[in-house]
């Protein structure tokens, strides 16, 4: 009887800890809630982000270096975007946003291109240079429709 709630209390005790590990793993990854939030934020304003969403990745040189953490539409009918930006990567201040999409038909991400300027964004500046994402629909109906005239 006493071998029997040794072994129940170690099972106990080993369930416990990988609940525990499990939720630390899905906070740092998942930064759910913004619990393991870390980074500093940057807004960029755009006439049309294309489906980009809270959690989308920004990326520079290809690496992903931060997320979307607020998308807002302004009164002016525009998107703004707020963008956690990793500790230790600095955008320069005349830097360029743009929405770009993975692959052909693939999720849509902020692609940051460094400008040639040496001083840095810091947290709450805005990203004034920003291209909005490309629709396919309106270029191919553009194209269709130029040769009839």
């Amino acid at each position: 009887m006493q071998a029997y709630k040794r072994i129940e209390i170690t099972v106990g005790i080993f369930v416990f800890l990988g609940f525990l590990a499990i939720s630390w793993t899905a906070i740092k990854i998942g930064q759910i809630g913004g619990i393991g939030a870390s980074g500093y934020t940057l807004s960029a304003t755009f006439d049309n982000v294309g489906g980009v969403r809270h959690g989308s990745d920004v990326m520079l040189a290809g690496i992903v270096i931060g997320r979307v953490d607020k998308v807002e539409l302004t009164e002016n009918e525009k998107a703004t975007l707020v963008l956690r930006i990793h500790d230790g990567v600095q955008i320069t201040e005349d830097a360029f946003a743009s929405v770009r999409t993975k692959g052909i038909i693939g999720d849509r991400y902020i692609r940051i291109s460094q400008g040639m300027e040496d001083t840095m964004l810091e947290s709450g500046d805005e990203i004034e240079e920003t291209e909005s994402a490309i629709n396919l629909e309106d270029l191919i109906s553009k194209y269709i429709f130029s040769g009839k005239e």
